[in-house]
């Protein structure tokens, strides 16, 4: 199998090309550098790497020339940076992927699967929260995830390409960086490091779905393979946390106390979350195995190595 990886320098998309390789299949991965890190891909000089957006037809084309599948991962990320500059957002995310969807059909591409986000459900009415939980996203970014995953599936209805949209909760592992829009764990994991506080908006006991990043690139590869599947999925670990007791187990994982500030709730930022997998199961054989704590102690060792290089 020929796999393009869109944003595969990235966090997610590195392991997800990891995964791909040691199972012997043939990557191609296009990524701007925006976020991601071209050492990410550094395990493997066989993957061929593009440099160029997402939104540059002529590059996406020509990447994906001969791919049997198409993983879309490339995005601007994060709630707080879609409110800074929703106009960036938009246009990545959402030119982004007519680019690379209309490119795909072109190129004769058999499957797509398309990275979406918990973001567009909005506040949350139920817990678990199931596929068919209302959507209201309120936040840019959640919006533009909705329009990326909608506008991917409408092609496994007007043409021959299955589609699967995966909407990822809280995700962590090994390769995420700090990004002060980024998730919560990166943020405390490297000012805990720093001897820097850490800021919890909120009173820290709302609860967060977080789902590690070998599961989640298991559940694309899965995806990728499903050969008439297609639809939407949730992609969490099926449990929750507060942040309160998240701050209490990084501590504990890197032997670090935190000196933990609280500020008010942010806007966009949802109380509770906490994800109902039993579709992504029962469809994709997505089975979530990573243990919490001892991937908390190994990010943090990564991260600390990381950090001094």
């Amino acid at each position: 199998m020929k796999a393009l990886v869109t944003g595969g320098a990235g966090f997610i998309g590195s392991n997800l090309c990891r995964l791909l390789r040691s199972q012997g299949h043939e990557v191609v991965v296009i990524d701007s550098l925006l976020s991601g890190y071209r050492l990410n891909l550094d395990f493997d000089p066989e993957i061929r790497f593009v440099e160029a957006d997402i939104r540059d037809a002529s590059a996406v084309e020509a990447a994906v020339e001969g791919c049997d599948v198409v993983f879309h991962l490339a995005a601007a990320v994060g709630n707080k940076r879609s409110i800074d500059d929703p106009r960036l957002d938009a246009d990545i995310n959402v030119m982004g992927t007519v680019t690379l969807m209309e490119a795909a059909r072109r190129a004769g591409v058999g499957r797509v699967v398309v990275s979406s986000s918990a973001g567009i459900f909005g506040e949350l009415k139920t817990l678990p929260i199931s596929e068919d939980h209302p959507i209201d996203p309120d936040s840019p970014y959640g919006a533009s995830k909705l329009f990326k995953e909608k506008f991917s599936l409408s092609y496994s209805k007007l043409y021959d390409i299955g589609v699967v949209a995966l909407r990822y909760f809280n995700v962590y592992g090994i390769n995420q960086r700090f990004d002060a829009y980024g998730n919560v764990i990166p943020i405390f994991a490297y000012r805990m490091l720093r001897g820097e506080p850490i800021t919890v908006f909120g009173d820290g006991e709302q609860t967060r779905d977080f789902v590690n990043v070998q599961d989640v690139a298991q559940a694309n590869y899965k995806a990728g393979l499903a050969e008439g599947v297609s639809g939407a999925f949730n992609l969490g670990s099926g449990t929750r946390i507060t942040i309160n007791a998240l701050i209490e187990m990084m501590q504990e994982a890197s032997g670090i106390k935190a000196t933990v500030e609280y500020g008010p709730p942010r806007p966009g930022d949802v109380r509770d979350s906490l994800a109902d997998i039993s579709a992504a199961r029962a469809s994709l054989g997505f089975s979530p195995s990573a243990d919490f704590e001892a991937c908390l102690r190994d990010y943090m060792a990564w991260l600390k190595t990381d950090m001094a290089n």
